[in-house]
Formats: structure tokens, C-alpha cells, sequence
């Protein structure tokens, strides 16, 4: 395993970062134990999550994958091992039955010491915001329409104040934002600059793969003057890069199988971006899948390459991309094929 430190701390994280959001729905508690069991065996010390897991979002489900961890913890008697992060659900349809109030303090409150009890811990490591307050350009939005009335108010000298009043209290160690743009990352590090007792951000979690580069366009060079760690999500485009959905197939019991309305990864031109990456590590005898996930692995601006799996046979290819170097001929043709189909999935 490769490691480095959370930035600007001293905290080391494995650059694989476990992701959680399929336990309690897709994957029993047994199965995820079981993951989390092989991945800590394999050096993998960065489990992430959030309040609003298992995806899709369901009040039957509410907050599962938090409770399967916590459970998980109590049997193992691994927290202290482990670098935990979690996340505020935002305001949103799918997300009222959590709650409808935003990141009020109140709010914040609640969702930290609920998470806590739900984790069977009494802090978290890396605490992020799940999305913006704001109406913006996320969750697959590739184009940001100004026009669209929010009636959000900037409240995130606020937000910040809560959370430096949790971290005082030792309820969490550090903040992170996710689903963020240009704009509002650089609201946060200005508010915590201007105002030394506010904490700083120190990771965002935004999608990254080889169907979606745009964190370069705007946020690679933030992340790399500010130091601003990237936490890259779907890097397999909800596995359409490992390859299975190639010559229309949907096999039984995958992601869009069960759920095709999440359907961001699997345009017409994303399979066919797609196609020529297969074909590219096939022709250099990789795995897609683990050539997709070195090529994340390679980035400088990322602190952890958050992977996702369903099965233990993909949780094994995933892990092991970090014995994967990618070569120079490799690296020529990735840029070849992004150059001609840049950015098929916003």
C-alpha cells in the first residue's frame, strides 16, 4: 500500500480509501465486514461514508452503512486503526427524510452526534459536507444556470464556526467539503484564512475518472497551490470502466441493472470513451478497471482514490490497482483517447 498524509496534518491515510455506499443495500453487513476485513489486511487504513448511505437514499435504510461500520468497530476493536471520514447530507428531495434544514447549526450538531453514536466512536476523523447548500453545478450537472432562485444566503462563516466549535469539543479532527466547485472551495479557504480560528478544509470530495476530468479544468490547480487534497469518487464511473456493460450487456444484479436512472456514466459517448480505454489496456495487458484506477492512483493531486465494490473478486482487482505503473505508452494513449472524447460524463 502507498500512504500519505492527509494535508496539513500529519495523519496517514492509505491512497486507496475504502468507500462504503453499497452496505445495508446492495451489500449485507456480513459482506461488508468481510470487506473491511480484506481491505485493512491489505493496508487499507481510510474507510469513508456518510450519514445519507446506503445509495440510493431510502428512509427504510436511513443510515445503515454508519451502524454496519460502528458494528464492525465494536467487533474488531479497530477504530484507533482506522482514519474515518463521514458527511452532512445537504438540503435535497431525496434527502428530506434526513432532514430539511440545511447546515444550520443545529443541524450539524445533530448529524455529527448522530453519526458518532452510529459509528460506535466518539469522533471522526475527517468530517466533509456532503454537497452544497447552495443551487450549483453538481451531481451531474455539467453547466452552472445562475438563474436558478435558491434563496440561500452565505452562511459559511457560519458553518465553519460550528464545526471549529466541534472540533474543540474533540467530536471531529478535521473538515472537508464535497460536490464543491472553483467558487465556493475558495470561499471556504478565504473564510478560514481571513479568520485564524476557523478551520481549515483540507479535502474535497469530488468525482474523478477517465470519463470525468473536469476536476482539472478548474480545481486541480487549487488543490495543488492551496494543498487542498482530492478525494476522488466513482472512479470507475459506477464500474462502467471495469468493462461489463461493453456490447450492451447489463448483467444481473449490477448498478444499472437495479437502479438505471443512475445513468451518468453511461451515455453513448461514455461507453464508447469507454470502448477505446478497453481496448487500450488490452493491448497492454491490464484490467480496465485497474488501469482506470491507476491512472487516479498517479494524479498529484490526489490524497485518496475512494473504490467501490459489490464482490470480493472486484474489491481484490481494485486494491491491488496500487501495484499497478502505468508506462509512458499507456499514459500517451490515455491522453490520446481523452483528447478525442474529453469529459463524456459531466
Amino acid at each position: 500500500m502507498i500512504y500519505s498524509n492527509l494535508p496539513h496534518t500529519d495523519i496517514e491515510v492509505s491512497k486507496i480509501c475504502l468507500g462504503t455506499m453499497t452496505w445495508g443495500n446492495q451489500n449485507t453487513e456480513a459482506e461488508g465486514h468481510e470487506q473491511m476485513d480484506y481491505a485493512f489486511d491489505q493496508g487499507v487504513n481510510f474507510f469513508d461514508t456518510a450519514e445519507l448511505y446506503p445509495i440510493p437514499p431510502h428512509p427504510d435504510r436511513k443510515s445503515v452503512t454508519e451502524k454496519i461500520i460502528g458494528n464492525w468497530f465494536k467487533k474488531t476493536g479497530n477504530r484507533d486503526n482506522v482514519i474515518l471520514a463521514s458527511k452532512i447530507a445537504g438540503k435535497a428531495e431525496f434527502s428530506k427524510f434526513i432532514r430539511t434544514s440545511g447546515f444550520s447549526k443545529e443541524s450539524i450538531v445533530t448529524a455529527v452526534d448522530g453519526s458518532l453514536e452510529r459509528l460506535r466512536t466518539d469522533y471522526i476523523d475527517l468530517y466533509q459536507l456532503h454537497w452544497p447548500e447552495r443551487n450549483t453545478n453538481y451531481f451531474g450537472q455539467r453547466g452552472y444556470n445562475h438563474n436558478t432562485p435558491d434563496h440561500w444566503e452565505d452562511n459559511i462563516h457560519q458553518v465553519l464556526e460550528t464545526l471549529r466549535d466541534l472540533v474543540r469539543e474533540g467530536k471531529i479532527r478535521h473538515v472537508g467539503i464535497s460536490n464543491e466547485t472553483p467558487w465556493g472551495t475558495m470561499r471556504f479557504l478565504e473564510e478560514s484564512k481571513v479568520h485564524a480560528s476557523l478551520p481549515r478544509c483540507i479535502t474535497i470530495q469530488n468525482p474523478y475518472s477517465l470519463l470525468n476530468r473536469l476536476f482539472e479544468i478548474g480545481m486541480s490547480e487549487i488543490a495543488m497551490r492551496e494543498q487542498i487534497g482530492l478525494l476522488a469518487y466513482s472512479p470507475l464511473g459506477f464500474g462502467v470502466l471495469s468493462g461489463k456493460y461493453l456490447g450492451n450487456r447489463l448483467p444481473e444484479g449490477s448498478r444499472l441493472a437495479l437502479f438505471p436512472n443512475y445513468s451518468r456514466y453511461s451515455s453513448k459517448m461514455s461507453i464508447a470513451a469507454t470502448q477505446k480505454y478497453y481496448e487500450l489496456a488490452r493491448a497492454h495487458d491490464l484490467s480496465l478497471a485497474q488501469m482506470a484506477l491507476a491512472f487516479i492512483n498517479s494524479r498529484p493531486f490526489v490524497t485518496g482514490n475512494i473504490i467501490g465494490a459489490t464482490s470480493m473478486k472486484q474489491l481484490q482487482e481494485n486494491i491491488s490497482s496500487i501495484d499497478v505503473t502505468l508506462s509512458d505508452d499507456v499514459l500517451t494513449g490515455i491522453e490520446e483517447i481523452y483528447n478525442q472524447i474529453p469529459n463524456p460524463a459531466p
